[in-house]
This record gives structure tokens, C-alpha cells and sequence, in this order.
């Protein structure tokens, strides 16, 4: 006698011996810190590995030269660079995917609604870049200026994820269309400050290729394979015309298409109709491995894929990749940085103060005071539930800049003693402005609680 479909897919299916194995793995993987956790730990091992014994070999690896031939085209690249260049082009697409949500469906679709956050984000970007002038100087010091005005949303977010129900949901709504609209302010720096020289050649084939993308979406094309390979094609475009790589994953990510092949109340019969015919086959076999159920599960999965967004779908299956795997391999391959000398003479470093207060103080200065310039003019509303010490505390979240600031400082130093001294600029900062926004929250919580323990 065959095995029932209760036994294949039903309560059995979490009891094997692999499940019961990956269950922890799982639950992690679930969980809002864990991407966190896991680039705080890359940093942690690559602080230490660059500061041990074997710090000429670890620092050696990331200069391992790496080439890949196609025909007439020969890209020869340190293992650094293909991970900041190639990899992160990855991370910027569901960069730019989040981005392209919260402008279609988010916070940052109505006006009103992204008038806060916004601008917000603009205070947080300009005054860090001021503070960073101020204290750098001229020179290729100055160069620095975008490493502070960046802010990173998964440590930000994972703060508030350890404290809680204890935050209001508006509080982490605005956080997120923030670090967002953050994340596009960063974008353009990159594209239009930290570009070398222009090849317009290799420019205007990757103005063909983007035509192309946005012509596969207006003509209804909606497998993700189409758009992988010209986005290939775009980024090593874009990567030879001298504009920075990972821009080419933002572009991308643009001509996606957000519309579905099969609306919700199609979908809904198509897949009732289906789930009939499959129960009704299974009163007559109880073999779910027979060629008519098979048939019956693929156009399931098939109704199912025509109902999911192609951007939805993308971002679903990329993001998992770049928050365990792309930006904690990022963090091992940029975090580490060997301490010359004694610290007293890296804290005094232009460099460093200019990172270390643009993140801290001009974060925390640039996000309070754009909000409530914006509120007092009545051009925007704070959050239900949402107090003024609550956009402080996220304010100084907002000083934790981590992945986007390193990522901004190696364009701008490229190497040498300045990039060193940003990068324990950055970790510093990051540090101080996740614990600050921590305790500021934390202390929120906790006079809120007292207030309404008051009025009961």
C-alpha cells in the first residue's frame, strides 16, 4: 500500500531527522538580528585576524588576483574588488528593489507620507558631511565627506527588533522609509561623486542594454532570467565605463516589473480549480508521486509564480543571499584594519573625529532638526504613537552607518592610513550610536510605561 499524502506532506514532514538538525538554523535565519549578528561577527573575526600574527596573510588574501576571460574581454580583478564591485552589485539590487517597493506601495508613495522621512534623511546626510568638512580639511582627506551620511538599515532595524513591542510600529515604519530614502541619497552620491574617468563608449551600450530592460517590461516579459542576463550585461557595461559597478544593480532593479501576470481573484479560481482536481485524483489514487498529480502541483506552482511580481519574487530570493552570505563576506573583506601605533594617535586624526562626531552628532543633529522643521511647518505628521524622544532615539540609530560607510570610504581612500582610520571611525561611531539609540529608546519605553501606570 502507497504512503498517504498525510505522510509525504502532512505533520511528518518536520519530524525527519535533517529538519529536527536545521530547525535551529532555521529559527535563526527568521530572526530580525540575524543578519546583524552575523556582521557583527564578520567584523569581529576580521578586526582580529588583522591584528594577529597573521595579519599579512589575511590582509594578502583580499589581493589575490582573480581573472575571468569572455572572448575579446579580460577582467582581471583583486579578490577585494570582486566582491566590493561584483558582489555588492547584488546587495545595491535589492537595494534598489526595497527602494523601488517603498516608493510604489510604501511609505514613500503619498507625499504627505514621504515628506518626514525624506527629509529627515536629507538632514542626516548633510549635516555629517559638513561636520566631516569641518573637521577633515582640504586635501584627500576631504574625500570623505559621503562616509558619514550613510546609514545602515539592518543593524538599525535589529536594535529595534531587541527592544521589541516596547517601540511603536510607527516608529519603525519611519525608521525603515528613512534608512531607504538613506540608502537613494547614497546611491547618487556614489554615482556622481565617486566615479573615475568616463568611457562613453562602454556608457552608451550601457544606455542600450538599460533601453532594452525597460523595453522587456513595457512588452510584458516577466521571467527573472531575461532580466539576469542583460543585468549581467549591464553591469559589465557600467562597470567599464567607469561609473561605479554596483550602480548598474540600482538601475536594475528600476526595470523590474512590480505588476503581476495574474490578478488575485484569477489566481484564486485557476488554483481552487486546481486543488479540486488534485483531491478529487487523490480519492482515486493514493499515489501523489503519479503523473496526474505532478501535472496538478506544476500548474500550481506555475499560478502561483504568474501571481508574484517579478520584483517581489527577486527581492524574496535575493535577500536571504545578501544578508548571510554577500555582507557579512563584505565586512570580512573591508572591516579589517590593523592598528599602527597607539590609539591616543588615531583618535586625534582629522579622518577619524570627522567619521567618528558626522556619524554620532550629526546624525542625531541632521535627523531631529530636519523632522521637526518639517512637522512645526505643517508639511508632515509624526507617526501614531510616535513621540519626540522616539525620533531621537532613532536619530542617533541613524549614526550607525557600518556596511554603506565602509563601502563609501574604500571609493573615496581606495587604501592606505586614511581608509584605516575611517574604517575605526565607522566601527567606533556604529558602536556608540547602537548603544546611545538603545539606551535612548530603552529609557522611552520605560517612562512611557510609568506615565500610563500613572494615569491607570
Amino acid at each position: 500500500m502507497g504512503a498517504s499524502s498525510r505522510d509525504i506532506t502532512g505533520d511528518s514532514a518536520g519530524s525527519e531527522p535533517i529538519d529536527r538538525v536545521l530547525a535551529p538554523f532555521r529559527e535563526f535565519t527568521r530572526s530580525s538580528v540575524s543578519g546583524g549578528v552575523l556582521l557583527v561577527a564578520a567584523a569581529l573575526v576580521a578586526m582580529v585576524l588583522a591584528n594577529s600574527a597573521w595579519s599579512a596573510e589575511w590582509l594578502g588574501l583580499w589581493e589575490t588576483e582573480l581573472a575571468i576571460t569572455l572572448g575579446p574581454l579580460d577582467f582581471s580583478q583583486t579578490l577585494l574588488h570582486w566582491i566590493n564591485d561584483g558582489l555588492m552589485a547584488i546587495f545595491f539590487l535589492v537595494v534598489g528593489l526595497e527602494i523601488k517597493r517603498e516608493l510604489l506601495v510604501g511609505e514613500l508613495a503619498s507625499r504627505r507620507r514621504a515628506t518626514l522621512p525624506i527629509v529627515a534623511a536629507a538632514g542626516g546626510a548633510i549635516v555629517p558631511a559638513v561636520i566631516f568638512l569641518g573637521l577633515a580639511g582640504g586635501g584627500e582627506a576631504s574625500r570623505g565627506w559621503g562616509v558619514p551620511m550613510a546609514t545602515d538599515i539592518a543593524f538599525a532595524l535589529g536594535v529595534l527588533a531587541i527592544l521589541g513591542s516596547r517601540v511603536p510600529l510607527g516608529l519603525r515604519v519611519f525608521l525603515t522609509a528613512l534608512a531607504i530614502a538613506d540608502d537613494l541619497l547614497a546611491v547618487l552620491v556614489i554615482a556622481v561623486f565617486y566615479t573615475s574617468d568616463l568611457s562613453l563608449p562602454a556608457l552608451a551600450a550601457a544606455g542600450a542594454i538599460l533601453l532594452a530592460l525597460v523595453a522587456a517590461n513595457v512588452l510584458g516579459v516577466r521571467r527573472p532570467l531575461a532580466y539576469g542576463l542583460l543585468g549581467i550585461a549591464l553591469w559589465l557595461a557600467v562597470f567599464q565605463s567607469g561609473v561605479h559597478g554596483t550602480v548598474a544593480g540600482v538601475l536594475l532593479a528600476f526595470t523590474i516589473p512590480s505588476r503581476t501576470r495574474l490578478d488575485p481573484a484569477a489566481f484564486v479560481d485557476r488554483a481552487r480549480g486546481i486543488i479540486d482536481d488534485f483531491e478529487g485524483r487523490a480519492g482515486a489514487s493514493d499515489d501523489v508521486r503519479s503523473e496526474e498529480h505532478q501535472a496538478a502541483l506544476w500548474d500550481l506552482e506555475d499560478a502561483t509564480e504568474r501571481a508574484q511580481a517579478p520584483m517581489v519574487n527577486i527581492e524574496h530570493t535575493l535577500h536571504p543571499w545578501t544578508s548571510f552570505l554577500i555582507v557579512p563576506l563584505f565586512a570580512l573583506a573591508n572591516a579589517g584594519v590593523t592598528i599602527r601605533g597607539e590609539l591616543a594617535a588615531i583618535v586625534v586624526e582629522p579622518v577619524f573625529l570627522g567619521v567618528l562626531l558626522g556619524l554620532v552628532m550629526g546624525k542625531q543633529i541632521g535627523i531631529t532638526l530636519a523632522a521637526w522643521v518639517v512637522v512645526r511647518f505643517g508639511l508632515a505628521s509624526l507617526p501614531d504613537g510616535v513621540s519626540w524622544r522616539h525620533v531621537y532615539g532613532a536619530a542617533w540609530l541613524g549614526g550607525i552607518g557600518f556596511t554603506m560607510s565602509l563601502f563609501i570610504a574604500g571609493l573615496a581612500y581606495g587604501g592606505g592610513e586614511l581608509l584605516d582610520f575611517a574604517k575605526v571611525g565607522i566601527l567606533a561611531a556604529s558602536i556608540v550610536a547602537g548603544v546611545g539609540g538603545y539606551l535612548v529608546l530603552r529609557r522611552t519605553a520605560a517612562q512611557q510605561d510609568a506615565n500610563d501606570e500613572a494615569d491607570r
